[in-house]
Parts: C-alpha cells; structure tokens; sequence
C-alpha cells in the first residue's frame, strides 16, 4: 500500500548532479525517488558519476551500487534509459552511441514533449566559460564546493537528531551569493541561447545544481537540479506538462495527505504509450 499512496507514473523523468563517489550524494533519496516513481523514458543528463573525486580518493558504498543496481532494473523493466555525460564523467563521451547493460550513451539528445516541443537535453558545461577555459579554477570551485556540502550533511544530522526533515543550507547559502546568482543567470541565458540557435523549442540541462522551469525570451528553459542539495527531478507529465520534483518535501507530502498523492496518480495504461 505504500507504493501505490507515494507511487508516480511519468512519461518522463530526468536527473542529473548525482555525483556518485562522493560523499555528499544523497543516493539514499534518489533510491527512494525511483522506487516510487517510475516513467518510460529516464534521461541521465550528465555527472552521474564523480570521476575527477575518484580519481583523488575512492569512496563507494553500497548505497551506490545500489543506485547502479537500480538504474539496471529500470532498463530491464522495459524503460528507455539515456545518458548524456557531463564534465565530472566526461571520459563516457568516449562511448557515445553505445549501449551499457541497456543504457545508451549519447552526446546530447533530443526531446519531443507530448505536446509536441523539441527540447536539445545537454548536460551544460560547454557553455559553463569557468569549466571551459579555467580548469584549475573550476577544481578549485568544487573543493570549495565539497566543504559545502560537507557543513550541509553534519548540518543535516543534527537535524535528524532533533526530529526535522533535510533542508540543504548549501543550497540556501549559494543563492544569497550575488556572484553566484550573476553566474545562474548567465549560464541559463547561455543555454536558452543556444536552444534557440539551433531551432528548439527549448532546452533540459543539468550542471549548476539548480532546479528551474522558465521562459527565456520565448525559449523554455529547464534545469533538473541535483542529488547532492536539493533532491530534485523534472518530470513530464502525459500531457506533456512539465514540472520540478523536490523529492523531500513530495514524499513529506505525501506521507502527511496520502489521499492527494494516490489522487494524483498518472492512469497505468498511459505508461505504454508513451515515447520520447
């Protein structure tokens, strides 16, 4: 009975900034997001995989293979599953048009909504111009990053401890930095620019861990967030509408009015209709 009261049908779910490898991956809600949720076509939009951490420290528990393992069984359920590398997994560009356990790896994809926009799904860093032409200030940047995200996981155990739910004070403290803002702005300008260039009706990326739907100058931009802060996921509906998942605070929902979430429910014929 809990599947079926915290339980979503999606045409689509995209994720991405999962950043297995590290120790900030919050792969115990991304295991309880896919458990309860579920789509015919999942985009892995870049930065699945941690290797520039790896590569300075191994760490992998097993709640990280745990989402490899689950990844798997999606695929093996009959879901479509693609994966767009970003610069933390850059080495799978490499693979691109190849098949992993199911999984395609593509450069970049396309996307066409149930109600007919074509979305360009890139993970985002070619047009990040910190990563692209200062590599050592953006390793600089994600150590920084990492202390962040290290004061925001102690942070977050003495909340348990106190009884409260997780809430990301790494999140909270990067949108009160004005460089920080200046540089979402310029990043979701660069990548609805670039959406437009190439004739899409809008664009799905990853890359700066912020969650956001919004129209730019007529292009729809969409950022799925991560899995590090936030815990969000973009999913669309089967009628094509889009819409930001903050996994916390649904399920919080959820669990608080379990007649809503079981209301909400997409119908289970529409799954096997649906395409990308």
């Amino acid at each position: 009975m809990q599947y079926r009261t915290l339980g979503r049908r999606f045409r689509t779910i995209w994720l991405s900034d999962i950043h297995l490898g590290t120790r900030g991956c919050k792969a115990e809600y991304l295991i309880d997001f896919l458990r309860h949720n579920d789509a015919a076509t999942l985009y892995l939009v870049g930065d699945i995989v941690d290797g520039w951490r790896l590569k300075k420290s191994w760490y992998w528990p097993q709640t990280h293979n745990d989402v490899v393992q689950k990844l798997l069984r999606i695929v093996r359920k009959g879901s479509r599953v693609i994966y767009v590398p970003g610069n933390h997994d850059g080495w799978l560009r490499d693979y691109t048009m190849l098949h992993f356990g199911g999984v395609e790896v593509l450069d970049e994809a396309v996307h066409v909504t149930a109600d007919g926009r074509r979305l360009l799904i890139i993970h985002g860093d070619a047009y990040d111009t910190v990563v692209k032409h200062a590599r050592w200030l953006a390793t600089l940047g994600d150590s920084a990053y990492e202390l962040a995200l290290w004061l925001n996981r102690y942070f977050n155990l003495l909340r348990r401890v106190l009884g409260y739910e997780y809430w990301s004070l790494s999140a909270y403290l990067k949108l009160r930095v004005k460089n920080a803002v200046q540089y979402i702005g310029s990043f979701t300008d660069a990548l609805s620019e670039e959406a437009r260039r190439r004739g899409f009706d809008g664009v799905v990326c990853g890359h700066i861990h912020h969650a956001e739907i919004r129209e730019i100058n007529g292009i729809l931009y969409c950022n799925d967030g991560d899995w590090v802060e936030s815990c969000t996921a973009l999913v669309e509906h089967f009628d094509g509408r889009l819409e930001i998942v903050t996994w916390a605070e649904r399920r919080r929902f959820d669990l608080l009015h379990p007649e809503r979430a079981l209301a909400d429910e997409e119908p289970a014929e529409a799954l096997t209709g649906a395409a990308p």
